[in-house]
């Protein structure tokens, strides 16, 4: 079942755990050393090589998915999968082209003992790049502050469903709470705290026991509604769930005015400076590769089945999965432009309506964000390519 823990969940009660010990065994691949080969093929328009690391070490916070679809394309032919290092590393291509570097792009969730990524980033300088939600960022600002460089997402796709049979007239979820339903949910989530503070959903119409399985689900018949993900569960619970086997209704928790941006690429705050060159070099690259995704994500899809199979963290994804999240996130807008041409960039104002909304709930929950925080210290569009975005 997908997401078995909650990845937009506030950092409160995030205990660091021991990153799980990482062997460089190869598995399932035909090349030989880790890193991948130098390809045969010239460096092309993009050149890397003289502004970043060797090796582009990208940390997501999940195992592989058809939402983390533009890393992946990042990938040229026979790359390098590490099942025991659950990682998958080679030559870094943009459009097509080889950039004169290399990228290991490294799973998280299940992988790394569920250790927030901002955690590991502090703990590992080889990572340059990784997965921070904007709300994590929020709540881990005072000591391990990252910034945000490229919305891969411009909403989230955190949504709560319910059973159109059982509620056959609801359209949203306050009209879930107006038809008394139960909405369960992972326990200290930020953004079911502002909710219930904000009076959108009583707590007493709350169960904080979802565990990310569907037996709760399936067990009240269609009168609970459940948190969950716009681009899998739908089609999880219609196609995959034995004891379910039909649609659910669904809102986007984006609608609802709780809107952080879902798993930004970021960097250690420092880095906005010192690896500048780099991210100036490299932002447009990811930006592309978005483009590129979504225009034919068939290859990229099969290397992230490949993947789930391979890593073996007891995360199922199949090719209905992976097509149903590339159709839903254009469909939901949850992967696009947003209200511009450009694909990537950040609202700051948005920014700081997430901070007026969320950082009252930390204080509730002796969280305590660094003094003085402002948008500009979390997001930036310093390196985004304005040129670059997605087309009809």
């Amino acid at each position: 079942m997908p997401r078995s823990v909650p990845r937009l969940a506030s950092a409160v009660g995030l205990v660091a755990v021991t990153a799980l010990a990482l062997s460089a065994c190869s598995s399932g691949s035909s090349a030989e050393e880790s890193g991948g080969s130098t390809p045969a093929a010239a460096v092309g328009d993009v050149d890397l090589s003289g502004v970043c690391p060797a090796t582009v070490v990208i940390q997501t916070g999940w195992n592989p998915e058809a939402e983390h679809g533009h890393l992946y394309e990042l990938l040229g032919p026979d790359p390098v999968i590490d099942a025991t290092a659950k990682s998958v590393s080679g030559p870094l291509y943009s459009a097509g082209e080889y950039t004169g570097v290399d990228v290991e792009i490294r799973a998280g969730g299940p992988a790394t003992g569920f250790q927030p990524v901002s955690s590991l980033m502090y703990t590992d300088p080889d990572i340059l790049l990784g997965y921070v939600s904007t709300d994590e960022s929020i709540a881990q600002s005072a000591d391990m502050p990252t910034t945000a460089v490229f919305a891969s997402h411009d909403i989230s796709p955190l949504m709560i469903m319910w059973d159109p049979e059982t509620y056959p007239d609801v359209k949203t979820v306050p009209e879930l709470v107006e038809s008394g339903a139960i909405i369960r949910y992972f326990a200290d989530t930020a953004y079911m705290q502002y909710l219930t503070s904000a009076g959108v959903i009583p707590a007493d119409q709350t169960d904080a026991s979802y565990d990310g399985t569907p037996a709760n689900f399936v067990a009240a018949d269609g009168k609970d509604a459940q948190q969950g993900y716009a681009s899998a569960e739908p089609y999880v619970y219609e196609n995959e769930v034995e004891n379910w086997m039909k649609p659910v209704a669904y809102q986007l928790i984006d609608d609802l005015g709780f809107r952080p941006y879902q798993d930004p690429v970021v960097v250690r705050s420092a880095d906005v400076t010192e690896q500048a060159d780099c991210l100036k070099a490299i932002v447009p690259v990811l930006q592309q590769a978005e483009v590129d995704y979504f225009a034919d994500p068939a290859e990229a899809n099969s290397l992230i089945l490949d993947l789930a199979e391979q890593y073996d963290t007891g995360w199922v994804y199949t090719q209905g999965v992976a097509d149903y999240a590339v159709q839903t996130m254009i469909e939901d807008g949850i992967s696009g432009n947003g209200d511009n041409d450009t694909l990537g960039d950040f609202d700051e104002a948005r920014v700081q309506d997430l901070m007026d909304k969320v950082i009252p709930v930390y204080t509730t929950q002796g969280v305590t964000p660094a003094e003085g925080l402002t948008p500009a210290d979390l997001v930036t569009n310093e390196f985004i390519d304005t040129t670059i975005g997605m087309t009809d």
